[in-house]
């Protein structure tokens, strides 16, 4: 073999291996590009996996809430020293969900005739809602201070009603009785027990 035949074949060799150098440096940069390489599939494109919470957390943010079930809620009553003549009823949430407490609780006492009136000055400036464990309060005030109340008697039975709803719970009235005069009322649902005793 003459120098030169060695020489054309050398050249054609190293021709073929730098195009095919040439070819893999190509695809490699396609691919990168394409983010399809090593370390490229966090740029360009969101995170599939951190976007659906998002999306889950922007649905329930539109659900309304709806109001307490009075089958889902445990009612208790227990007096207070000040204001005098006045009870605190509390109603806490048992369901898994939230719930709302629109309006005042619906009192009958004795199975009276017409439940006890609300005070329209205690309406708070939005419905308390509950989440599952969470408590509201209502005021009740049972009789007049100075004794100005009329058809004033002694009750032993309270059952209570939650606004809109026919069902209701029996309450234990505490000492088992309490005095009722006409004078009686009963606030709205309060998210804090204190504005339930003022």
């Amino acid at each position: 073999m003459s120098i030169a035949t060695f020489a054309a074949r050398r050249a054609r060799t190293l021709r073929l291996a730098a195009a095919g150098l040439t070819a893999v440096a190509a695809f490699t940069l396609t691919a990168c590009n394409n983010n399809e390489g090593t370390g490229g599939q966090d740029q360009g494109k969101p995170d599939a996996s951190s976007s659906a919470p998002a999306d889950q957390n922007a649905d329930n943010a539109g659900q309304e809430i709806g109001p307490c079930d009075v089958n889902k809620v445990t009612f208790g009553l227990k007096k207070v020293e000040r204001p005098v003549n006045f009870m605190v009823l509390e109603v806490n949430n048992h369901a898994d969900v939230d719930c709302s407490m629109p309006g005042f609780p619906r009192l009958r006492f004795d199975n009276a005739d017409a439940p006890v009136l609300d005070y329209d000055e205690s309406k708070p400036q939005s419905v308390p809602t509950l989440a599952p464990g969470e408590t509201a309060y209502a005021g009740i005030s049972t009789s007049s201070a100075d004794g100005s109340g009329k058809n004033g008697h002694k009750a032993t039975s309270l059952e209570v009603y939650l606004d809109g709803s026919d069902d209701h719970k029996s309450v234990e009235l505490p000492g088992g009785s309490v005095y009722l005069d006409d004078s009686a009322r009963v606030t709205f649902w309060q998210s804090d027990p204190t504005k339930a005793l003022n």
